[in-house]
């Protein structure tokens, strides 16, 4: 019997029992929690931050499957990085830019925003996306690590990944990116702060982004939806960790309702397109397919998939979870198609 059946009772198939979150993964999901969970990682809510930042992560898991198989070295899809620091709101910022290669050309460009609930996870954790984005996509990404709670209480990470996009607009020719082709990608909370961005350039009337990303986002203050009542013990993201981050991030209950949180009763008008991806097995399920909804009825273009028999952080796994490498492409497909460059067959 593997450690998820004695975890979560065991003699599941791949089309899984409904009393059971881990019953309904994939076989590839279903690979990468066993090789997640073997890692022993302890319940973040149980946790200081500082020590919840150490803990074993999802990725952890998908790097140790890839050099189980001897796939490590591919990993790195023959992308060129430079760790460099940009202004952040409040101070320099982390930043990590990804290319393909040197040219002469102009390439479009996105700026990704990690996830981690505004508290956990950083540039290394969050590789394995930007560096999918950029080799398949032919596109400079800039990643960026922002200020995090409980050390720096909302709204600072909205603070410096906005002033992160407007680095990029004013230097992005300086490393090779088209200041006329910047948009924006992030994944759980920085799904939530990739929204904000645009959110925030509409409201300056700064520049807008080509388009946004958000990736199973968090778009709610409640943790009362369907899918936070069916996965709320979910792997490897639950409701008691949402309330963790955002006991952390938030500086009182009154800020569930502030609209750089709560997107989904935000007045989302005049946006760019937005592309939403979620993970069926995720409580943040729910409020991305309604956000995708309250888009389209403020009139934004949007594209939205949802995808079954996967968790939270299966994207950027598309190496090992067949799954994580269809929402990647998708994600590329739409990045593609709002730069009005070759778009990919999906």
């Amino acid at each position: 019997m593997s450690i998820l059946d004695r975890m979560f009772g065991g003699g599941h198939d791949k089309q899984g029992d409904s009393s059971s979150p881990i019953g309904h993964a994939d076989n590839d999901m279903r690979t990468v929690l066993e090789t997640f969970l073997e890692m022993n990682p302890q319940p973040t809510e149980m946790l200081t931050a500082e020590a919840a930042r150490q803990q074993p992560t999802p990725a952890d898991a998908a790097q140790r499957i890839l050099r189980e198989r001897h796939l490590d070295k591919a990993a790195d899809l023959q992308v060129l990085t430079q760790d460099i620091k940009i202004p952040g709101a409040a101070g320099d910022l982390e930043a990590r830019i990804y290319k393909m290669h040197e040219s002469d050309k102009l390439h479009p460009v996105v700026l990704y925003i990690h996830g981690g609930g505004w508290v956990i996870a950083d540039l290394n954790v969050y590789d394995s996306s930007p560096r999918a984005i950029s080799k398949f996509g032919d596109i400079i990404v800039v990643s960026v690590h922002y200020r995090q709670a409980p050390e720096h209480k909302f709204p600072a990470a909205h603070d410096d990944v906005y002033a992160a996009y407007k680095w990029i607009r004013e230097n992005a020719q300086s490393f090779g990116g088209d200041p006329q082709r910047v948009a924006v990608v992030g994944e759980s909370a920085g799904g939530n702060l990739a929204l904000n961005v645009a959110i925030r350039a509409r409201d300056e009337g700064a520049p807008a982004p080509a388009h946004v990303v958000a990736v199973y986002p968090i778009a709610a203050g409640s943790t009362d939806s369907p899918s936070y009542r069916e996965w709320a013990e979910a792997k490897p993201l639950n409701k008691a960790m949402m309330q963790w981050f955002f006991e952390h991030y938030l500086n009182g209950p009154q800020e569930l309702s502030d609209p750089r949180i709560d997107l989904v009763n935000a007045d989302l008008r005049g946006l760019p397109g937005v592309t939403v991806i979620n993970a069926e097995i995720d409580p943040l399920c729910s409020e991305g397919e309604l956000l995708a909804e309250r888009l389209e009825a403020q009139g934004v273009d949007v594209r939205h998939k949802t995808f079954h028999g996967v968790t939270h952080e299966f994207f950027g796994m598309g190496l090992v979870v067949k799954d994580a490498a269809a929402a990647e492409t998708f994600a590329v497909h739409e990045l593609k198609r709002a730069f009005g460059t070759a778009i990919l067959p999906i």
